[in-house]
């Protein structure tokens, strides 16, 4: 009877060197084995070298687009007619984008100016308005928000930069220097005076389209169309002081907060501003925009929930004085607060970003950075 298993001889007849079969086994490598803690846990695929090679490849991407823009315009010389105008493009990106990013923030802001007592919270007035209104209803506005503030970031950062070389050559090198603040709050001031005139139309239809339930205008245009035929003109432009009162304020304290905070930051850094990259001072432009908006916020509250009243209970005819007194007469001093927290969230966020784009801009065309940091820093004693 076969046996199931091989026999001795066969076994080494298979596997002796004259067999066909015989496969001799691999000398032993002289590269000593990896110790088990140093090698890679994941051999095939790393996540921080794919982000590394995604970030160079991003780098160098941006790097050809912005040698590309700039040789298409040429050298821009500062205060030049090209510098002022990329400055103006610069402030377009940074306010029109921006501002309409944060709609649903702005909705829930208005309604709750206009009403306290309409939603609890931000999370509890998207609930409702998206069940009632759909996605859409939560960016009820955006429209008007999108084009107006990107009016009013051409005119504001546009001018602002003409009227701060402006202002600095009237007062001259050392008194510009030794009064900057008061330059900037000068310059900041002028620009924003120029630039509400063309928010204020599209301001209007923005607060009317988000202080009414439904909304009054379902777009800009019949917006506008709708409120000139019923009040004129005049009916586009009735917010405009009380714009002033908020956006001005506002701007000078944007403006003139951001520029030394940006100055104090590099002053505290070892080095000079021009010894940091390209990231590193777009960080430094948000976190000393943050840091202003939050200023910004508080200053220009009261104004701002005075426009939304105005803008929603003004009655035809009604002076601005009377409008004023009558509804400070029914919301009180405390009244004037309303959102303020949603508000301080919303505007530094927001201020932060537009400082961030408007000077990743500057860095694109070949220009530098807003605010100081390039002095030679004398030693402390």
């Amino acid at each position: 009877m076969v046996g199931l298993f091989p026999s001795s001889q066969a076994v080494y007849q298979a596997f002796c060197p004259t067999s066909p079969y015989y496969r001799p086994t691999a000398e032993p490598s002289t590269k000593p084995n990896e110790h088990p803690q140093k090698r890679p846990l994941f051999q095939s695929w790393s996540a921080a070298d794919t982000a590394k090679e995604v970030g160079h490849a991003a780098q160098e991407k941006y790097a050809e687009a912005s040698q590309k823009a700039q040789a298409k315009v040429g050298g821009i010389e500062l205060y030049s007619a090209k510098y002022y105008a990329a400055c103006t493009v610069g402030g377009i990106i940074a306010c029109g984008v921006t501002h309409t990013a944060v709609t649903p923030l702005d909705l829930v802001k208005c309604r709750r100016q206009v009403d306290p007592n309409l939603y609890k919270g931000n999370f509890e007035a998207w609930k409702k308005i998206g069940r009632a209104e759909g996605i859409r209803g939560i960016f009820t506005g955006w429209g008007p928000t999108f084009v107006g503030y990107s009016v009013q970031g051409a005119g504001k950062y546009g001018f602002y930069e003409y009227f701060k070389h402006l202002y600095s050559e009237l007062a001259g090198e050392e008194a510009a220097s030794k009064y900057k603040t008061i330059l900037y709050l000068s310059a900041s001031a002028s620009a924003e005076f120029i630039a509400d005139v063309g928010l204020c139309p599209f301001e209007a239809v923005k607060v009317r389209m988000q202080t009414t339930i439904p909304p009054t205008f379902t777009g800009t245009v019949q917006g506008i169309s709708s409120i000139t035929s019923k009040e004129g003109v005049g009916g586009l432009y009735k917010g405009l002081y009380p714009l002033w009162g908020r956006q001005i304020p506002y701007t000078m304290m944007k403006f003139a907060s951001f520029e030394n905070i940006v100055t104090a930051i590099y002053n505290y850094l070892p080095g000079q501003k021009s010894d940091y990259n390209k990231g590193a001072q777009t960080l430094v432009a948000f976190t000393g925009g943050y840091l202003a908006g939050i200023l910004c916020a508080i200053v220009s509250h009261p104004a701002d929930v005075m426009v939304s009243k105005l803008n929603a209970d003004r009655a035809p005819g009604e002076s601005f004085g009377g409008a004023v007194s009558r509804i400070y007469s029914k919301i009180g001093f405390s009244g004037l607060w309303n959102g303020l927290p949603v508000r301080i969230v919303m505007i530094g966020t927001l201020t932060g970003l537009q400082w961030m784009i408007y000077d990743s801009f500057k860095i694109f065309m070949g220009l530098p950075t807003t605010g100081g940091g390039d002095e030679k820093k004398t030693a402390k004693a």
